[in-house]
């Protein structure tokens, strides 16, 4: 897979149809992922699903199903991109499907964190600045090789940090993890364009590969998108 990411492979030979056709491919599965999650998030929490299945009603804290549904989106992206090759294009779909899904039933728990007004706005805030760094990834003749490993090394850090978080409850760290969070979720997102550009200009990949490649790109921004979302959220969000 790798191989797909290296920015200087032979950009000659793809026509520009086949380049916007599958950048069309990587944000439809993108926004199909979030519209899957906005929607199941929604509905679990307007409906009371959320408290009824996830709240502990002796205690008023998460039940152990809620951080089996936390971390269960995490089996399904590494599932996908350690059998994707062998997968078929339908079975990934579904798979990512059930992973918004799963990402959805576990961020409904921020309706009754922060307020709509709040929500709504960030996440124009996070489309923008998404959609400023998607761009220049695209279009910077830098290598960002360097600093997307070392940013992926960023990542892992925050992860970590957020699990052993969610047990301490400790606003000052949750803070300074999602300041961080927002530097290394939006420089991620340019260092991802830049090899996704290289996988859509490269000749030697297979029609059906570079389908399949289309979904881990959608997936992946997905993933930058959301962080980054909740990042924001924390940050410029006003509990209710």
């Amino acid at each position: 897979m790798e191989r797909f990411f290296n920015t200087t492979v032979n950009q000659q030979e793809v026509s520009k149809e086949e380049v916007k056709s599958f950048f069309a491919s990587v944000y439809s599965y993108m926004f199909l992922g979030l519209m899957v999650t906005g929607m199941v998030s929604w509905y679990l929490a307007s409906s009371g699903l959320f408290l009824e299945w996830f709240v502990n009603p002796a205690t008023g804290g998460m039940s152990p199903l809620f951080y089996v549904v936390v971390f269960s989106p995490l089996a399904f992206v590494f599932l996908i991109q350690a059998k994707y090759q062998s997968f078929s294009t339908s079975t990934l779909i579904a798979l990512f499907v059930v992973f918004s899904m799963l990402m959805g039933a576990s961020l409904s728990s921020i309706f009754f964190v922060y307020t709509m007004s709040n929500i709504a706005t960030t996440f124009f805030v996070t489309a923008g600045g998404f959609g400023a760094m998607a761009i220049l990834g695209y279009t910077t003749s830098i290598d960002l090789s360097k600093m997307g490993s070392l940013l992926y090394m960023a990542f892992i850090g925050i992860f970590l940090a957020g699990i052993v978080n969610m047990f301490m409850q400790s606003e000052a760290m949750g803070y300074w993890i999602s300041f961080i969070g927002v530097f290394v979720f939006t420089g991620l997102t340019a260092w991802e364009m830049q090899k996704l550009k290289a996988i859509a200009h490269e000749a030697s990949v297979l029609p059906e590969e570079k389908k399949k490649m289309s979904i881990l790109g959608g997936l992946t921004l997905y993933i930058l998108f959301v962080n980054l979302f909740l990042s924001l959220l924390r940050l410029l969000g006003s509990r209710d």
